[in-house]
């Protein structure tokens, strides 16, 4: 079975491939903090995997993953780093723009991270390299959009990052890289404050109670953001 995946075709395949107008997955992650229990590439890891799987029900391609994102609020943990929002907004409409001039026409940008200021960026960047390439269509979504319609049914409402939900769907996909210490944290920072939470409002880089995660409980909810996806794909890029 041929590869989804762009950066194991050569040149001509490419070409070939991205006349039949399939949409391109491009993938987000971030290196950030998620606690002392999962990896710093966990956003990394969710979007690729998701990437992978939803590419095979949509026959999309997959383009190679911006590793790195907009990580302001966990900046004060070890292993955090994080790129300006200009930055991030920039690197986003170049690279669409180019993908844009090398023949795609409809483009999924898939964030494993889901903070405010970095989904704004992505927008922002993928609005200007629209603006740019009126052929072009993309829709800008972090699979957790999904992964959070389950709070207050899968995990308590108060789930974040780096918790039950995200616990969980790291020990489907990688379970080797997931640790046994999983602190329960109560976020108590405000939404409305402008700055960083201090270490009282939030001590670790977790928001919620990560010890009853499972890989059960992973993979439920994988197949919850898949389908939602696959909807939103067909809704919103059909290829006419």
């Amino acid at each position: 079975m041929a590869s989804h995946r762009i950066l194991e075709m050569d040149s001509r395949s490419f070409e070939r491939r991205i006349r039949e107008n399939p949409v391109v997955i491009v993938p987000v992650g971030a290196l950030e903090a998620h606690g002392p229990h999962l990896p710093l590439g966990s956003d990394q890891i969710q979007a690729e995997a998701t990437a992978e799987a939803l590419a095979e029900r949509v026959e999309a391609l997959v383009a190679p993953t911006l590793p790195y994102g907009s990580c302001a609020g966990t900046r004060p943990f070890p292993g955090t780093v994080s790129l300006s929002l200009g930055t991030l907004s920039a690197v986003t409409r170049e690279l669409l723009s180019e993908l844009a001039r090398a023949g795609a026409r409809r483009v999924l940008v898939l964030s494993g991270h889901a903070a405010q200021g970095h989904m704004a960026a992505l927008r922002e960047g993928a609005d200007q390299a629209v603006r740019e390439s009126p052929a072009l269509r993309v829709i800008v979504l972090s699979d957790y959009d999904f992964v959070y319609e389950l709070r207050g049914t899968e995990s308590p409402a108060s789930d974040g990052h780096g918790g039950l939900l995200e616990t969980s769907r790291v020990l489907s996909m990688a379970p080797a890289t997931v640790g046994s210490v999983r602190p329960k944290v109560e976020y108590r920072f405000s939404r409305f404050r402008v700055g960083d939470p201090t270490v009282d409002e939030w001590p670790e880089s977790v928001i919620g109670d990560p010890g009853p995660a499972s890989a059960e409980l992973g993979a439920r909810l994988q197949r919850h953001v898949l389908d939602r996806l696959e909807t939103t794909v067909r809704e919103l890029l059909p290829p006419t």
